[in-house]
């Protein structure tokens, strides 16, 4: 007999979250079904009310199952999957939210859900549930604003990349999408500069950036240019409250594309864009689930990170904290993630 489903629902954009029974999934084309072990809370996760309804997820339809980071075990495998078999540990970006799928059985907040293949990355053994679950928005989002041809462009990340001779600056590192920036366009073969608190600095060089920079000081500006001087600026990365104003600043007078992205997709990082481009500065929006419908997703998800990961080139970042067990410990860890996190990342085992 097969174990049954249930699912943290939400059953309106307004409504207070509720552990129900949900339908077992079955696996489509291209598809896996995964015994969910761990799940990890994002910003996205915790934005309630008008916002959600407005703002962020307009097109959802409800009932509905939120979430994106997903780590398990795969126990069904849909037709044309052939690098992921059941059995397998895996971390993968479900996309039940993403305008595309808007799909509660591709949800992350359930017992059993379903991933695309596609962006779902096989596990090393010794690499636990609970760090890998860490990845999946994260490193969705920064390959999307690193690699994508309507963001930096960048050149994707390969094993053994040569050095480029270019660099990235990423504004925010100790983020869970600065921590996947810094590694995934190293991963690519390109320097990295860096801002992060005091306290994350040590953290952020062992992701293996050069340079890191306090973003509070009044001089940030004017010590990420000398940094560059001589170098060429390949793209920015803007990551957090202030982050805008202070990357454009810097793109505008560094040698390099002037490309910025922003992963703060807000009618105010529209707004920046008109206003930079007389100073030949080009910012873009990044939304974090564009690679599972593009050639990015699969580069990096199936092909890069489990050698990466396997080989140690790659760790998952932030740091988790396990804050609890249970679907219905879920709704108490966004109210907390909504009070300020820094440099780690919230998860509950299911």
């Amino acid at each position: 007999m097969s174990v049954e489903n249930e699912a943290l629902w939400l059953d309106s954009p307004r409504a207070t979250f509720r552990v129900g029974p949900a339908p077992r999934p079955r696996p489509g084309p291209g598809e896996v079904v995964v015994r969910v072990a761990a799940v990890a809370l994002n910003p996205v996760d915790a934005v309630s009310g008008f916002a959600r309804r407005r703002f962020v997820y307009p097109w959802l339809s409800y009932p509905a199952v939120l979430g994106t980071d997903v780590a398990g075990e795969v126990v069904d495998v849909g037709d044309g999957v052939t690098s992921l078999a059941a059995g397998d540990r895996v971390v993968g970006f479900a996309t039940g939210q993403e305008r595309f799928r808007d799909s509660a059985a591709h949800g992350a907040f359930q017992r059993f859900t379903t991933l695309a293949a596609e962006v779902t990355t096989l596990l090393p053994a010794d690499l636990g549930f609970t760090d890998a679950v860490v990845l999946p928005l994260g490193v969705s989002t920064a390959a999307a604003g690193l690699f994508q041809p309507d963001q930096l462009g960048l050149a994707l990340p390969t094993a053994g990349a040569e050095k480029r001779g270019e660099t990235v600056l990423v504004w925010g590192a100790s983020t869970s999408v600065g921590s996947n920036a810094v590694q995934l366009a190293r991963g690519a073969g390109y320097r990295v500069v860096a801002t992060a608190s005091p306290h994350n600095h040590d953290l952020v060089r062992s992701l293996g950036a050069a340079e890191v920079f306090d973003y509070r000081e009044r001089t940030v500006v004017q010590d990420l240019l000398r940094s560059l001087q001589g170098r060429t600026l390949a793209g920015t990365l803007a990551i957090g409250a202030g982050s805008l104003s202070r990357t454009v600043a810097v793109a505008r007078r560094a040698d390099g594309t002037g490309r910025v992205a922003s992963a703060y997709p807000t009618p105010a990082t529209a707004a920046r864009r008109l206003a930079a481009r007389p100073l030949g500065v080009h910012v873009s929006a990044i939304w974090g689930g564009t690679p599972a419908q593009n050639s990015v997703g699969p580069a990096v998800f199936s092909r890069f990170l489990p050698a990466a990961l396997t080989d140690g080139r790659y760790r998952p970042a932030p740091p988790a904290e396990v804050i609890g067990h249970g679907l219905a410990a879920v709704p108490a860890g966004l109210e907390r993630l909504r009070a300020g996190v820094s440099a780690r990342k919230l998860v509950v085992t299911v």
